[in-house]
């Protein structure tokens, strides 16, 4: 029993090995098989769709999205960011520089600063070289001074400001002046575009401040009370971006990646609970302004001549009972006077006119009457559209000039 017990351990000790290298044989030929078949295969399974890509014969594979099939070869790009933001800061950041408000103070009358804000070089000309600031920025002074990226002090001087758009143009002597900045057409700007914010916020101590961010929106309403009397005079149209902008920072530039001034940067809404809303000019409201300010000292805005309401502000007994309005009257504004010898006067316009449609558009309210006006140019003929006692008059008015705010 010894002896067939070990006989038989051999044998099954030698069949098992003989049958892993059977099995491993198997295998291998299995797989050569395989890879053969699926070689041969590939191509027509190809013409049939049943794969998830094309494959041509030079070897490149088509990626097949949605049904539309995209060719080439996979390549991977790197994109220099900082590389592009540096150059284009190079570029443009000697053109932004610091505005200093003079103003005379105390006994002695002893001139001092009022305050800082940011400046854009725009225009070199000869002997002169002209800036763009805010308004608010160089309000108030009695002097004004730039100061460039290294930190030289050059006098300025305020060739014009406008209330009503926050802008301002100051002229001062080229020599030292290095660099201009481009305008670009903020037309063309569209949310998520990235842009990059110059100027100098909380003051010359941290001048050339350059902060990255995004457009966040285009055509954004801001209602503005220029003269303090509570009432909105106008809705300013801006570009809103997220770029930190802080104090000190109005007047800078808001840049595109082309390195093209789009914006001037002009306030920002200083609330605990708001973060990361900045608030430019958009370039092409700016330039018109701009060229006024420098040529004419002021902006020739269309003039009427009279003191009006929203209609929405006057109570609904005196639509009907007043004015006697039709009930499908709902917006307008309502003449509450005519300066003699205006533009409306001539018009043949009167106290207690309801004026609904001007130079072919609706008119809904102060604000929407202004913005129309103002697109007009000075010397030009509108027709507009009134209800006097109820009844629906038409008329044309040759519009005159006035530099300050009103209609």
């Amino acid at each position: 029993m010894g002896y067939y017990d070990q006989d038989y351990e051999n044998y099954n000790s030698k069949r098992q090995k003989g049958n892993r290298g059977g099995w491993f044989l198997a295998g291998l030929v299995g797989a050569i098989l395989g890879g053969l078949l699926m070689l041969f295969a590939l191509p027509t399974l190809s013409n049939f769709n049943f794969l998830p890509y094309d494959m041509d014969l030079g070897g490149e594979v088509n990626q097949q999205e949605d049904g539309i099939a995209s060719t080439g070869e996979v390549k991977n790009v790197s994109v220099e960011v900082n590389t592009a933001i540096t150059g284009i800061v190079d570029e443009v950041s000697d053109a932004v520089v610091g505005v200093v408000n003079l103003q005379e103070a105390g006994f002695w009358n002893e001139t001092g600063e009022a305050g800082t804000g940011s400046g854009v070089i725009y225009k070199k000309d000869g002997k002169n070289a002209f800036v763009v600031t805010n308004h608010h920025v160089i309000a108030g002074a009695s002097q004004v001074e730039i100061s460039l990226s290294d930190g030289t002090r050059v006098p300025a001087e305020i060739l014009g400001s406008d209330e009503l758009t926050d802008l301002a143009v100051l002229r001062v002597d080229s020599e030292k002046i290095k660099q201009v900045a481009q305008f670009g057409d903020s037309d063309k700007v569209k949310p998520g575009e990235p842009v990059i914010a110059i100027g100098n916020p909380l003051g010359l101590q941290f001048s050339g401040s350059v902060t990255q961010g995004i457009i966040s929106g285009t055509e954004r309403a801001i209602p503005i009370d220029s003269n303090g009397d509570g009432q909105v005079d106008w809705n300013a149209e801006v570009i809103q971006t997220d770029a930190a902008i802080n104090p000190g920072n109005s007047g800078g530039a808001l840049i595109n990646i082309d390195g093209k001034v789009i914006g001037i940067n002009s306030m920002k809404i200083a609330q605990s609970a708001v973060e990361g809303i900045g608030l430019a000019i958009p370039a092409n409201l700016a330039i018109p302004i701009i060229e006024d300010l420098e040529t004419y000292s002021e902006v020739r805005r269309p003039y009427m001549g009279i003191a009006m309401r929203s209609l929405n502000e006057v109570s609904s007994y005196h639509w009907e009972q007043t004015l006697k309005l039709p009930k499908d009257i709902e917006s307008g504004i309502v003449v509450m006077s005519v300066e003699p010898i205006s533009p409306a006067a001539q018009a043949g316009l009167q106290e207690l006119d309801v004026i609904t449609e001007f130079a072919g558009q609706e008119v809904k309210d102060i604000i929407e009457l202004r913005k129309i006006l103002y697109k007009q140019e000075v010397g030009n003929t509108v027709e507009f559209t009134y209800y006097r006692g109820g009844e629906k008059q038409t008329g044309k008015m040759k519009l005159g000039e006035q530099d300050i705010l009103g209609s």
